[in-house]
């Protein structure tokens, strides 16, 4: 049984080492308002290469290169506005996480605002288009009493 535990916890522990394992660059910065810079800005920029990933979680060779750019940029004194609109010249708006408005991006900014916007037209006229149920039961129930009413009618001339 001891053993069985040791094997767990040997495997467990090599599981969560293998999975806590992250993109680590140690990069030396005199400001440590230069390092909050740098940590923001390496979560809000896109790795080039991989899919959906920022630069601080990307292991990928463009990733390491963007990091070290990024580092450079900053000990040389640009604000967050030059760097990441250095970025975009060099790699287009997909570097950025949140793309700015521009011709190019208005369908991405617009879009989800149009699509609900016409969703919401849609229910209204499909609400606006149906009857309240006590008005179609009212209907519904002048309808049968003329029915019947005919039926009658019908049935007292055959009768005659």
């Amino acid at each position: 049984m001891m053993l069985i535990n040791r094997l767990f916890i040997s495997l467990l522990l090599a599981l969560v080492a293998t999975t806590a394992s992250a993109v680590v660059d140690l990069y030396e910065f005199d400001d440590p308002q230069l390092r909050d810079r740098y940590l923001v800005l390496v979560d809000e920029l896109r790795c080039p290469k991989c899919q959906n990933q920022n630069l601080s979680g990307s292991d990928s060779p463009i990733a390491a290169d963007l990091r070290r750019e990024l580092h450079r940029l900053l000990q040389e004194g640009q604000n967050d506005t030059e760097i990441k609109d250095y970025m975009v010249a060099r790699y287009g708006d997909y570097v950025l996480y949140r793309p700015r408005l521009s011709m190019k991006t208005i369908m991405l900014w617009g879009g989800p605002i149009a699509l609900l916007l016409v969703g919401l037209v849609i229910a209204l006229l499909i609400f606006r288009r149906q009857q309240p149920i006590e008005k179609t039961v009212e209907i519904d129930k002048d309808r049968l009493e003329e029915i019947l009413r005919q039926a009658r009618e019908e049935k007292t001339k055959d009768q005659n």
